[in-house]
């Protein structure tokens, strides 16, 4: 009777470990972003207060909720909350205002076209394209321009106090 040490894998086990890795790993990679800090302020340009408030008004934007929720009513009991979902089309040329995200977190996903923000949070514009989303946080004041040539169409998802229900950007 031969008798095999558990301390040292077989060669079959360390090849299915090896490939189970591999097809893991390159499963993880297919499905991340092609590039992490697309659509992110750039290194060095980031700070605190480095844009200040932009007066231009809504211009060509569209704003409906397609769905929304009372998170009061839900198991996480959060109180004079709404957590929403909005469709922001924005024709070319056209401006959501400045607003800030102080009390109001929400996330953005560039659904088609491409769109530029202007945050208080970063020296230089930032230019987000079909397939990136971005986090919008607490100490972010900003204001968004379609400089494309086609309507960009974002999916808005946030965290709104139900006194502020309304379906404008501001």
């Amino acid at each position: 009777m031969t008798h095999r040490s558990t301390a040292v894998p077989s060669l079959k086990t360390a090849l299915k470990r090896g490939l189970l890795g591999s097809l893991l790993l390159g499963s993880a990679l297919a499905l991340a972003p092609a590039d992490a800090l697309a659509g992110a302020c750039p290194a060095g340009q980031e700070g605190v207060g480095l844009r200040m408030p932009d007066p231009s008004p809504a211009k060509d934007v569209t704003d409906k909720v397609v769905a929304s929720i009372d998170v009061a009513k839900e198991p996480a009991a959060i109180q004079d909350r709404q957590f929403r979902l909005r469709r922001i089309e924005v024709k070319p040329g056209g401006v959501v205002p400045w607003h800030s995200h102080g009390d109001r977190p929400a996330i953005i996903y560039v659904i088609k076209g491409e769109i530029t923000e202007y945050a208080s949070t970063c020296a230089v514009p930032i230019v987000h394209k079909a397939g990136e989303s971005t986090a919008e946080r607490h100490g972010v004041s900003h204001w968004w321009k379609n400089t494309g040539k086609g309507t960009a169409v974002l999916l808005s998802a946030d965290l709104l106090h139900v006194k502020d229900a309304d379906p404008g950007m501001t």
